[in-house]
């Protein structure tokens, strides 16, 4: 009987210690308890800190980068069945990586703005949201910035979280990556970063091109807008470093990847009304809707023809999807989520 009770109580600090999360049917332990047990350090030594029960499915990590030497907090929707292998699919977020409080709950990001929870329920994959790189690009800085610290994105995204994610949810070693806005480009970065780590990329109203006067200046002026400076980022403008990182000059190292890009015109769509997602009959949301937004999807418009000339130059397979209107706005983001992931599906063998 001592026995017994030791066993209860010692499950019961693992739980309290780790998550209580939901047990899946069939599989008597919680998910972020078998997750937080099965997890293993990447080869540098970033580790999984904490695996908690979070709203609805998600299951909240904690990571420990060892490149940025501090905790990232990793938002996980479990595949279908988390006792069978999965594919990974990485969703990026926008400029203030996904909200401006430790907590995702608080900001705009995939899981608040988007279906995303209830629509890959039933999809045997893993969805994984990292929260936070606030302006960062999800690059690897070359200094750390008195304001945004050190951001060392590529490397935590292609050497750290990954083995982490796989051991911790079964991973197939098959992982897709797609952002949107700020995250676009990073999308394409990371797979140049790491060949043959993402099979399938996607980049939802993004600038791809980051060396040329206009994309310099767009990178500059998302960094300003979370009080960084780009300086620190890949150097002064006439720094080598720019044309390295600009994923337009390399995309014929992406042949064989799977490549979904999408973006609007600017000119008001079928969302953007007082009903539309995320508006919630605010007319001051849907004036910035229409404004800031119908002019960041006008921007991206000419970004977007611009990669796929490029793509056409070298005669290399992408879906480019021009939407006829429609701003820059998680609505939209969500459809082309939607209209993408058959691509994903396919590239990952889900």
């Amino acid at each position: 009987m001592r026995a017994f009770t030791v066993a209860v109580v010692s499950i019961a600090l693992l739980v309290i210690s780790h998550g209580s999360g939901v047990a899946s049917p069939g599989d008597p332990e919680p998910i972020p308890v078998r997750a937080f047990s099965a997890a293993r350090p990447a080869p540098n030594g970033s580790h999984l800190v904490a695996a908690v029960q979070g709203e609805g499915r998600v299951v909240d990590l904690t990571v420990h980068s060892a490149a940025m030497g501090r905790p990232v907090t990793v938002a996980v929707l479990p595949a279908a069945d988390p006792t069978r292998p999965a594919p990974v699919l990485y969703l990026l977020n926008g400029v203030d990586g996904g909200t401006d409080t430790p907590h995702w709950t608080d900001g705009a990001n995939w899981l608040t703005k988007t279906d995303a929870a209830q629509y890959f329920a039933d999809k045997q994959v893993t969805v994984v949201v990292p929260i936070g790189g606030q302006g960062s690009f999800y690059a690897d800085w070359r200094a750390d910035d008195p304001v945004l610290g050190r951001q060392l994105w590529t490397t935590f995204l292609t050497g750290e979280l990954p083995p982490i994610v796989d051991t911790a949810f079964g991973g197939t070693g098959a992982n897709a990556v797609a952002g949107l806005s700020m995250a676009s480009g990073a999308s394409f970065r990371l797979a140049l970063a790491a060949p043959g780590l993402y099979r399938a990329i996607g980049s939802y109203s993004g600038c791809i091109r980051t060396s040329d006067v206009r994309g310099q200046a767009i990178v500059d002026a998302v960094v300003a807008a979370r009080r960084g400076n780009a300086l620190n980022l890949w150097g002064p403008p006439t720094d080598p470093a720019w044309a390295a990182n600009d994923p337009y000059l390399h995309v014929e190292k992406l042949r064989g990847t799977t490549i979904y890009v999408s973006t609007g015109t600017g000119w008001p769509g079928p969302l953007d009304t007082l009903d539309g997602p995320g508006v919630g009959r605010n007319p001051v949301k849907l004036i910035d809707q229409l404004v800031i937004g119908g002019v960041l999807d006008a921007v991206t418009k000419v970004c977007t023809e611009q990669l796929r000339d490029r793509f056409a130059e070298l005669a290399m397979p992408a879906t480019f999807d021009f939407r006829a209107s429609g701003t820059h706005s998680w609505g939209y983001w969500q459809q082309d989520l939607h209209t993408s992931w058959p691509l994903f599906a396919a590239a990952l063998g889900a």
